[in-house]
């Protein structure tokens, strides 16, 4: 389910912050300006997860280069 927060930083700007949270995967989160964009992009993102066509960065954020190298 997404999860929608309202957050104000110190010069007064309004941001939201969206989390999907589904059982069985990594918690995704992304900060957008306005809301409307906020809950397209948790729409989105659900469904994608659901339907198991998300790529999320984690897997490759634990590559390196050498990895990438033994690979190829």
């Amino acid at each position: 389910m997404a999860y929608i927060h309202k957050r104000t930083d110190s010069t007064g700007k309004v941001k939201y912050r969206v989390q999907v949270r589904l059982k069985g995967h990594p918690i995704q989160s992304a900060t957008f300006a306005r809301r409307t964009d906020a809950k397209i992009w948790g729409q989105k993102t659900e469904a994608e997860l659901r339907d198991k066509k998300y790529f999320g960065s984690n897997e490759a954020k634990n590559k390196t280069l050498s990895d990438m190298i033994d690979r190829y």
